[in-house]
């Protein structure tokens, strides 16, 4: 995983060297403190002239103040008493930024009573600098710049409380950069084997991993998964994570599913060449999986989970799967293949029979960069939400605008099922040009009986999505922190 500063918190008031960012909230006055650190004058004489207001993300910046700093920034966190948690992380992520070539910083927070930072809004400002510090450059040579900061001290009278929120969170921005690096590595290095022992890395945090090859998933008849396999030399794999944070270790769990096509070439139905590259990033669901149960065992969430990735990469070579071609999954429902190109449903449909007739969860998640026609419908900015139950969609709509991981829920219906109806087979894996987003969802649907259930269409979240104050990657890691905080709402 990619190096990032460390993050630490004290009560120290008076910084020592490198970089001094002070926060102020919104129409608060310059502490007297401040004085300790510069007794000029230049700091108010610097903010009158920029006509600062405390404003968010907004920052004076004044190079060199004293022999003792190379630079002194004031950062505005505008309304902090109505702050939540992504312009939060945001103030954190500008840190970060603008102190890029310092190599230690401190931060100060000030403000009187009604405008004061909390020890908790101090936490996911750390947050916001430690996501936004990740950098992806495992291969370069030559152009490789290291990040400079390794310091980062967040000093205020609030850093016990500060400090407590810290142990769960700084395992949260870990989890979200083990999905990000997961996305982010080359096909050639990272197919459905490595990723399988990358996953296995989660026992040292007390997750129980399972992998299962192609021998196990054969005898369970998941040949709608390994279909999608059939082209590459490269085996499949299919990871169960299981944490038991439970007090009841033998309670129902939870369960989420991701796809995992490591490399999605489209197979006999080959994509286009232009952007194919991107298609390394075909397993972002899976991504998020690892990444979530990262999350949850790093901080002991009190919930028992079941993770379950189907890892597989679509080739088209002499022996890959055809149009035309009928598979029976698990379920015994068998598919007729229209477009190759259609395969993390395949996947999907095996692993999601597999996780609720094994496991018996109260609920399943599956993650997916499953269409290109999400992005058409809802852009880079929402993932798409479809779900049979209405209590688990309203609480992972709102564990999204809790965490800015936003979701936009798309109906499902017969009108559009009956579009996947074959005439060969049970069902056809594409239902046509129109509401492709909605009639792969309505394919995944009939492989989860009456398990409440929901599927998150991330094609245009996963990966490529817009860059902000603490994602600079293209693979960002959605969804990781969204699942964690619907865990956390309602699960523990």
């Amino acid at each position: 995983m990619a190096k990032t500063p460390s993050i630490s918190f004290t009560n120290l008031a008076v910084p020592i060297k490198g970089a001094v960012v002070v926060l102020m909230p919104q129409g608060a006055k310059l502490p007297a403190d401040v004085d300790k650190i510069d007794d000029s004058g230049r700091i108010a004489r610097a903010l009158k002239v920029a006509q600062f207001t405390g404003k968010h993300l907004t920052s004076v910046n004044i190079i060199s103040p004293n022999e003792k700093l190379e630079r002194l920034i004031i950062l505005g966190c505008g309304d902090i008493a109505a702050a939540d948690e992504h312009a939060l992380m945001k103030i954190g992520g500008k840190i970060k930024a603008i102190c890029a070539k310092v190599q230690q910083v401190t931060v100060l927070a000030y403000g009187d009573d009604k405008k004061k930072i909390s020890g908790e809004n101090f936490a996911f400002i750390a947050m916001g600098a430690k996501l936004r510090s990740y950098d992806f450059d495992d291969y370069k040579t030559k152009t490789k710049k290291p990040s400079k900061t390794t310091k980062i001290i967040f000093a205020s009278k609030v850093s016990t409380a500060a400090r407590k929120k810290w142990k769960e969170l700084d395992g949260i921005a870990d989890g979200v950069n083990v999905a990000r690096d997961l996305v982010n590595q080359p096909p050639n290095k990272l197919g459905a084997v490595e990723f399988a022992r990358e996953a296995q890395k989660l026992s040292k945090l007390g997750v129980k991993v399972e992998v299962l090859g192609e021998k196990e998933m054969k005898a369970l008849k998941m040949d709608a998964l390994l279909g999608v396999n059939q082209g590459s030399v490269r085996p499949p794999r299919l990871v169960v994570m299981k944490w038991n944070g439970a007090v009841n270790t033998k309670a129902q769990p939870i369960a989420f599913v991701g796809k995992g096509v490591v490399f999605d070439t489209g197979g006999i139905s080959i994509k286009p060449a232009g952007g194919m590259e991107d298609m390394k990033g075909d397993m972002g669901g899976a991504a998020a999986v690892t990444g979530l149960m990262h999350a949850l065992a790093s901080r002991k969430a009190k919930a028992n989970v079941i993770g379950i990735i189907g890892l597989v990469e679509n080739m088209p070579d002499g022996n890959a799967q055809r149009p035309g071609d009928i598979v029976k999954s698990m379920s015994g429902q068998t598919i007729e293949i229209i477009n190759t190109d259609a395969e993390g449903r395949l996947v999907l449909a095996d692993a999601l029979w597999y996780c609720q007739k094994k496991y018996k969860p109260k609920f399943m998640i599956n993650l997916a960069t499953l269409t290109g026609a999400v992005l058409v419908a809802l852009g880079n900015h929402h993932a798409g939400l479809f779900s049979n139950n209405d209590e688990l969609a309203d609480n992972i709509s709102t564990a999204g605008i809790d965490t800015a991981e936003k979701v936009w829920r798309l109906p499902l219906g017969p009108e559009y099922d009956k579009l996947i109806d074959s005439k060969n087979a049970d069902m056809k894996n594409t239902g046509g040009r129109y509401a492709g987003s909605i009639t792969a969802a309505q394919f995944l649907q009939r492989f989860v009986n009456d398990v409440p259930w929901a599927h998150l269409d991330v094609a245009g979240t996963a990966m490529g999505s817009p860059k902000h104050e603490y994602n600079q990657s293209w693979g960002s890691g959605f969804g990781v922190r969204l699942l964690n905080q619907l865990v956390a709402n309602k699960y523990e």
